[in-house]
């Protein structure tokens, strides 16, 4: 391949690598988001229970 060819083709391999990753903290990020508002609904859950089964 002639280097005119293949400097781009390497800097666009380069992002696309560098977007990928920027990807996967923004998801990890949101699955913590997504984990911190379930515990408090879980927590929220929990103080409104009165302890009575036949309770909605």
């Amino acid at each position: 391949m002639s280097r005119k060819f293949t400097t781009p083709l390497v800097a666009l391999a380069a992002l696309i690598g560098a977007g990928s990753l920027a990807a996967c903290n923004t998801v990890e990020g949101v699955g913590e988001d997504v984990q911190q508002a379930g515990d408090a609904i879980e927590e929220t859950a929990q103080d409104a229970n009165d302890g009575d089964p036949s309770t909605p």
